[in-house]
């Protein structure tokens, strides 16, 4: 088997370190999450147009939901299935995925998911004949994607979409890098799918690339997809890194990928369906609008890209990975993007050499993670403060989209919203406090702007809420427990009754 081109800069680790996790493919995932009460298998019968989202929607505002596996679609004259809310705003389902323990609080999540995230596999080439994925492959006049139950999730939707929990293969023409990302695909016919990618997005360059060379962009996506691939599809990776590599290092192990049937980039090996083919210029067709992780419609209908189908493969009775995108916590994106977003915040800030920083939150209610990051820190010179602000803001990991950067004293979690409001409004001086920063990296899905030609173009504001640190020393003391009492009273917690575990309190009566 030929070697995947992946960032010769990266280092890859070996594997069977005793990291890996216990699944190969998404059917053996579905099975640890089983186990773990962590799935229903919805046996009724619901209809795929607009029924399966109302539902999915309806079932998830708690936020405590399982994983839906759809298995009686009205009018579906195939075997296929649907698996809606599969990872969604459950942080236990996330620990899961990526090997750690449910228990762990959102903090010590991103802790261990920074050490995780660090890991490089490589990926590896597989026959054919080893590929689930090649249960069933089609070409030609074979293709027929329309007899799939292909969900349409809101009422003012465009039409079905078939890519919503998927993954998109693309080449770099020049480079030969592989990239992975995550675009919503509306399906226009048997063998027509529509691809729509923001500005800036790595798919985008890469098409864009090709077609300005003279050449048509091969395209590879996959429809049931395992949870990581989704994860790392969905993160705001530099053009040189290789997601392959990341995957692999998350699952201890290296994703398999296979030969396609009808174009050069590989295809993964144990997926549920995966289509090849093409998108050439002019070759358009309205798209649009779906509704978005940002609880809106996205974007107004307008021409898209087309990916011409080439050949399809496919497994036994497929299973459909179909992301909802709404407002939290019904979003597919919500909790596991929130903890990854924030890993990846506090590794660029230590690569940049920002000193003080001691935690990061992408709230995943803002906007599924996208809208809103704070940082906690301790000042340590004049100008501090600001300094770890204006960075937050534009590095790597937090520059697209988010639109509120909030730096709090290391004595307030940011992960909890109501110590980050307590000092929102205890220590933030507004006129003084927030600055603003304009024509930063946006989205066409933002639909905060009025003026759609103008979204693309978005703005950030920087807010202090740490104590001034000129007046550190004149500024009210916070009323807090001694730490004799705390230690005393935790001791004895469970013969008070009180359910759930002691609380974590950061600092105590006399700390700095």
């Amino acid at each position: 088997m030929d070697a995947i081109p992946t960032n010769p800069s990266v280092s890859t680790e070996k594997e069977d370190d005793g990291s890996a996790v216990q699944w190969r493919d998404l059917r053996e995932w579905l099975d640890v999450v089983e186990k773990n009460d962590e799935l229903l298998r919805v046996k009724a019968e619901i209809d795929p147009h607009e029924e399966l989202g109302a539902f999915t929607y309806m079932a998830t505002r708690s936020g405590t939901s399982p994983a839906f596996l759809f298995e009686n679609l009205k009018g579906n004259k195939t075997d296929a299935r649907i698996l809606g809310n599969y990872l969604g705003s459950s942080k236990e389902r996330y620990a899961l995925t990526v090997g750690l323990d449910p228990s762990l609080s959102i903090n010590d999540m991103i802790t261990a998911t920074r050490k995780i995230m660090k890991r490089r596999i490589a990926p590896k080439m597989i026959p054919k004949n080893q590929a689930k994925v090649n249960e069933i492959v089609m070409r030609g006049d074979d293709i027929d994607l329309t007899k799939l139950p292909i969900p349409k999730f809101w009422p003012g939707d465009g039409g079905q979409y078939i890519g919503t929990g998927d993954i998109v293969f693309t080449r770099d023409p020049e480079s030969k890098r592989i990239n992975v990302g995550a675009y919503r695909h509306q399906l226009h016919g048997k063998n027509r799918v529509g691809m729509y990618n923001s500005p800036g997005k790595h798919a985008r360059l890469d098409r864009e690339a090709w077609w300005a060379s003279g050449e048509p962009c091969e395209v590879v996506a996959a429809y049931g997809i395992d949870p990581v691939m989704l994860m790392i599809g969905g993160q705001t990776m530099s053009f040189k890194e290789s997601e392959l590599d990341a995957a692999g290092g998350i699952m201890g192990r290296a994703v398999e990928l296979t030969e396609a049937e009808t174009v050069s980039l590989p295809i993964p090996a144990h997926a549920e369906i995966v289509i090849e083919g093409v998108m050439r210029p002019g070759n358009m067709e309205m798209e649009g609008p779906l509704g978005e992780f940002t609880g809106y419609y996205g974007n107004e209908r307008g021409m898209q890209p087309v990916i011409d189908v080439t050949a399809v493969h496919m497994r036994k009775s497929p299973i459909i990975t179909a992301a909802l995108m709404a407002m939290y916590p019904s979003c597919e994106i919500g909790m596991h993007y929130a903890i990854m977003r924030s890993a990846r915040v506090l590794d660029d800030l230590d690569k940049i050499g920002v000193p003080g920083v001691r935690a990061a939150y992408c709230h995943p209610a803002a906007a599924s993670g996208w809208g809103m990051l704070v940082v906690s820190m301790t000042q340590q010179y004049a100008g501090h403060a600001a300094q770890v602000l204006a960075l937050s803001a534009q590095c790597p990991a937090a520059a697209y989209y988010t639109k509120w950067i909030i730096v709090v004293d290391d004595d307030v979690d940011p992960t909890d919203i109501n110590q980050v409001m307590w000092a929102l409004t205890t220590r933030c001086h507004p006129s003084d406090d927030i600055d603003i920063l304009r024509d930063t990296w946006s989205t066409w899905l933002d639909p905060s702007q009025g003026v759609f030609d103008s979204r693309p173009y978005g703005s950030k504001a920087l807010i202090n809420a740490c104590k001034p640190h000129r007046h550190l020393k004149e500024f009210s003391k916070e009323s807090r427990i001694s730490r004799e009492a705390y230690a005393s009273l935790s001791s004895r917690w469970s013969e008070f009754g009180l359910k759930g575990p002691v609380p974590s309190i950061l600092k105590f009566h006399g700390d700095n």
